[in-house]
């Protein structure tokens, strides 16, 4: 069988594409394609351009699928219009924005990441986490951006896996509320809390607000490392795309905080991109675990089997995983607390 190169030109020449995609997110191309579709003298026209590169960004979206051909009209296609076009529910296009404006700078420089072990996308010598940056436009971008990229894979967990029998919801860490938002409307009698830093709390209040859910959910500022306790009087806790910002031993005290606030046969669910037991892959999960080391001091993307292990040491004695198929998680690594049960003066109490 003879091999042939062409995977390789695919990969070598995959920031063609998704700078092809950043460009025509940032010039709103899918929202003057929709209907009746576009000329580029028009697309031309509406974005003060010469006909030369509008046409040939019009092409190169047309390439990737993203746009189809009707004579001499772009339109955008199903995979634009459900996605790509602002307003719309799943709106995908501020991921692609974050990443654009904030993490493909520091992606370019994987090669210093890899011999350093220290993030590029942002300065570790003057900051100390990811968190913290005081620019609030960066803020911003980022949490929009994070916000497009989990309300689809808040979708697909409420499909996949039950919440029927939940009342009360904490998602911690759960800034933009992109989950609690997507599980309240998939759930009408759900109630939930959003647990997260002030800051986020504060922007994270106007999507509920928005969503016409501010009577169902509420914002609860603090900091899993700091505080002593999370909010009690929940009976199932989220962490989504959580865990993988931080170390092993930082995710095993998170979680056993996690499991301290929840009652006997509270669930806590991990929602995540895991790699495979063995840490071969899948290749999207791996990507995002070399995205960890541009993005974080100790972060990485961590294997189904080791979040196993932390819920168990955090008391949860049963633990399955629930398949996702969500872009920013595969699956549900769910536990089962169970408290010991101590005998003394004749009676017996759980802890």
């Amino acid at each position: 069988m003879t091999v042939a190169p062409f995977a390789l030109m695919q990969l070598s020449s995959g920031l063609f594409a998704s700078k092809t995609l950043a460009v025509a997110v940032q010039l709103d191309v899918f929202s003057l394609a929709t209907g009746d579709g576009i000329t580029v003298e028009e697309f031309a026209a509406a974005r003060e351009l010469r006909t030369r590169p509008a046409g040939m960004l019009l092409t190169g979206c047309a390439g990737l699928g993203l746009l189809e051909k009707d004579g001499d009209r772009f339109l955008a296609s199903p995979l634009a219009r459900e996605f790509l076009v602002p307003g719309t529910r799943y709106y995908f296009g501020d991921f692609v924005t974050m990443l654009d404006e904030r993490v493909y700078a520091g992606w370019m420089r994987l090669a210093e990441a890899v011999h350093t072990d220290a993030p590029t996308v942002w300065d570790s010598t003057q900051r100390d986490s990811l968190f913290d940056d005081a620019d609030p436009v960066t803020v911003r971008t980022f949490w929009r951006g994070m916000h497009s990229l989990s309300t689809y894979t808040a979708r697909a967990v409420a499909e996949a896996y039950d919440f029927g029998s939940v009342r009360r919801l904490l998602d911690v860490g759960g800034g933009g509320a992109a989950f609690t938002i997507e599980l309240c409307r998939a759930y009408p009698r759900l109630e939930a809390t959003v647990y997260d830093l002030p800051f986020v709390c504060e922007q994270t209040a106007e999507r509920i607000a928005e969503a016409g859910l501010s009577d169902r959910i509420t914002c609860v500022a603090g900091d899993f490392f700091a505080d002593e306790k999370l909010p009690g009087g929940h009976d199932v806790a989220l962490l989504s795309s959580v865990l993988h910002d931080w170390s092993a031993a930082e995710n095993q005290v998170i979680l056993d905080k996690v499991a301290a606030a929840l009652p006997d046969g509270g669930r806590i669910l991990v929602a995540e991109l895991l790699m495979d037991d063995d840490e071969s892959g899948p290749a999207p999960a791996a990507l995002f675990n070399l995205l960890m080391l541009v993005e974080t001091r100790h972060g990485r993307n961590y294997a189904g089997a080791e979040y196993e292990r932390w819920l168990r040491a955090a008391g949860c004695a049963a633990v399955e995983r629930v398949p996702v198929a969500g872009v920013s998680a595969n699956a549900l690594v769910v536990g089962t607390v169970a408290r010991p049960a101590y005998r003394g003066a004749g009676t017996q109490r759980s802890m």
